[in-house]
């Protein structure tokens, strides 16, 4: 395999990618609700465990592991379960929010001083419950891995990608964080957590739906 050629596959893959990672979907609108509700630190540690979900991921699909999880379809079902109910939650809190003339003043309160742990695993358990996270590395992998090409190349692709994941979700915590982003929230608040539960509850019933469709 050529160079060029093999190039040519690295940015296909790392361009599926970025626009995968980087499209509004449950992850980056919890992030960005969170930097304008709460701050920089909730949003960037919920954004920590995004990407190390992610990483977790783009490892085990690089490994050829998570093609033995989707061998299994009673796992993936599984999964998909789990996954569903996750994001249905937090449709039900966006919506409860969505729901109040005016945010509890200890919402924000309870979501800056949570600890950094618990922010951490909130934001990688979205990831690691989403089967979809397993089948879009296959999908990039497989991207980057044409006939004759060396395994050392998903290994590229998923190091391209992590980071790329730093950038696009860390960059969503920096970018609603600021002074601007929070006035905007204050004002539309209710709109913002109604945008919320409406993408939560979506991909949490369609996940639901492929699990019994399986």
């Amino acid at each position: 395999m050529t160079g060029t050629l093999l190039t040519a596959h690295l940015g296909l893959a790392w361009a599926t990618y970025l626009v995968n990672a980087g499209s509004p979907g449950p992850s980056n609108m919890a992030i960005m609700g969170m930097a304008m509700n709460a701050g920089r630190r909730p949003a960037l540690w919920l954004a920590a465990g995004v990407v190390s979900g992610s990483w977790f991921w783009g490892v085990l699909a690089a490994l050829g592991i998570s093609q033995l999880l989707a061998a299994y379809s009673t796992g993936l079902i599984a999964m998909k379960v789990v996954g569903g109910l996750y994001l249905l939650w937090l449709a039900f809190k966006s919506g409860r929010a969505a729901s109040q003339p005016h945010a509890p003043d200890n919402t924000a309160t309870a979501a800056a001083n949570a600890s950094a742990r618990t922010l951490y695993l909130r934001g990688a358990a979205m990831h690691l419950t989403n089967p979809k996270a397993i089948l879009s590395w296959l999908a990039i992998v497989t991207l980057a891995l044409p006939p004759g090409a060396p395994h050392s190349v998903a290994l590229a692709v998923v190091a391209g990608c992590m980071v790329l994941g730093v950038l696009i979700f860390f960059g969503y915590a920096l970018a609603f964080s600021t002074p601007t982003a929070r006035r905007v929230y204050t004002t539309a608040r209710r709109w913002l957590e109604g945008l919320l539960a409406a993408v939560f509850g979506f991909a949490g019933l369609r996940l639901l739906q492929s699990a019994t469709h399986h």
